[in-house]
């Protein structure tokens, strides 16, 4: 979620099985533009229920967002269908654990041996929500990162990604929050996974 998985409202609840014909291929600097509009898109619908309006737009401008250091280090990728993106998501060697370029970065790169890869910035077109993408992109990632040699992976969830990622095989209960200001926070959850 960004500034949490950054998989922001990415795919709530990913757990259907309906089949989607799509493509993944990395993400380029040209392909921002359409990245950030269905991010707005997938926070902003995705993420009813589980946080309140002011929550979600505040955190569009703190949280939520393009990385272009992931598209840059080449390990973020977009799912496209008839040539339209309709999910994006990446794993990161960086030391950051979330958020977009607005948020709070660390760019120390990662010890595959020691550190867990990060799982970062997933995010799902609301029209293809629960269609098994955010999974696909997951695998995808999840297979680069351990062909880079690591062996876990980490992220922090969104709410409405919890069930996603536990039903992929991540574990963890520790909150993490961003501070949004004026008193309020966007809660994650702190969840990892052994790759290996």
């Amino acid at each position: 979620m960004d500034k949490c998985s950054d998989r922001g409202p990415e795919d709530a609840s990913d757990t259907q099985d309906i089949a989607v014909t799509i493509s993944i291929r990395l993400a380029t600097t040209a392909d921002a533009s359409a990245i950030s509009a269905l991010i707005d898109a997938s926070v902003r619908r995705l993420s009813e229920g589980y946080y309140s309006a002011e929550e979600i737009e505040r955190a569009l401008v703190r949280v939520f967002g393009v990385d272009s250091q992931l598209i840059a280090d080449g390990t973020y990728y977009v799912a496209e269908e008839n040539g339209e993106i309709v999910g994006c998501g990446g794993w990161g060697r960086r030391a950051t654990l979330y958020g977009g370029d607005q948020a709070e970065r660390n760019d120390a790169e990662l010890d595959p041996a020691t550190d867990a890869a990060k799982i970062r910035a997933f995010y799902v077109a609301p029209t293809h929500a629960r269609r098994g993408i955010a999974r696909q992109l997951l695998d995808v990632c999840e297979s680069a990162a351990r062909a880079h040699g690591f062996r876990r992976a980490e992220l922090a969830a969104t709410l409405p990604g919890v069930p996603l990622y536990s039903a992929m095989g991540y574990a963890g209960d520790e909150e993490v929050a961003s501070d949004l200001g004026e008193g309020y926070e966007l809660k994650c959850v702190r969840m990892e996974k052994v790759l290996v």
